[in-house]
């Protein structure tokens, strides 16, 4: 559990950064490993505060996160129109309003986990919170399997695919192919449908895209590079 909070809080560290608020691992993350374009990511980040860390994590870091998020969260509540100002993440930006959206996902990814764990109920957001998550998820997948496809030329460029999720956070989104240029429905050519919940575990890199219970149809090199870029969205 100590494992998870040094997480959240080395990645908290990114967005206080942004917000002009003091980052508590600065010393410790200089040994971070830099990502390509040579800033610390957050597995980076991540790794070295863990490397840093002469004994096991123990609650004393719960002290440091908490104190972190209630600074975080004050900042943000008087940033008034600054949503759109850029937080970085080493190899990608968000504007804030989307970095605090990602935090709530990892938040309520790895609050499961330690639910799990030790067999604690735990609901899933509630459908107007869990719609923004999947949301963003759905914006950042054309980047996605743009990185996933490499350099290798499509075989027929203009592709889209139709990503339905299902349930009262879904909704529909066309995810081009071959650039993330904006996607026509005349070049649609795979369709997948998936539950909100089992996306968002897809996305966290909690399940792999052989183990989802997608519905399918068309494309099927289509859909495995669409779930398999998914999948990457998780940063570790």
């Amino acid at each position: 559990v100590a494992g998870v909070i040094a997480r959240l809080l080395s990645v908290d560290g990114m967005v206080a950064t942004a917000l002009g608020l003091e980052d508590p691992l600065t010393d410790t993350v200089t040994t971070a490993e830099p990502d390509v374009t040579g800033a610390a990511g957050p597995a980076g980040r991540t790794e070295a505060f863990w490397r840093a860390s002469h004994f096991p994590q123990t609650r004393a870091v719960r002290a440091r996160w908490r104190d972190q998020s209630h600074q975080l969260l004050r900042t943000v509540s008087f940033t008034g129109g600054g949503g759109g100002f850029p937080v970085s993440y080493g190899d990608f930006t968000l504007p804030l309003r989307d970095a605090m959206v990602d935090r709530a996902f990892e938040c309520w990814v790895h609050a499961d986990d330690i639910a799990k764990a030790v067999d604690y109920p735990y609901e899933p957001p509630a459908p107007r919170h869990l719609s923004r998550m999947i949301e963003l998820a759905a914006r950042m997948l054309p980047l996605a399997v743009a990185a996933h496809r490499g350099t290798s030329p499509p075989a027929t460029p203009g592709r889209s695919l139709r990503l339905e999720i299902e349930g009262a956070a879904g909704g529909q989104w066309l995810i081009p192919l071959d650039s993330p240029a904006a996607p026509t429905p005349e070049h649609e050519v795979a369709h997948v449908a998936l539950d909100g919940v089992e996306f968002c575990r897809l996305a966290a890199g909690h399940l792999t895209p052989e183990e989802t219970t997608a519905g399918q149809r068309g494309d099927r090199e289509a859909i495995r590079d669409v779930l398999t870029a998914t999948a990457s969205l998780s940063r570790m």
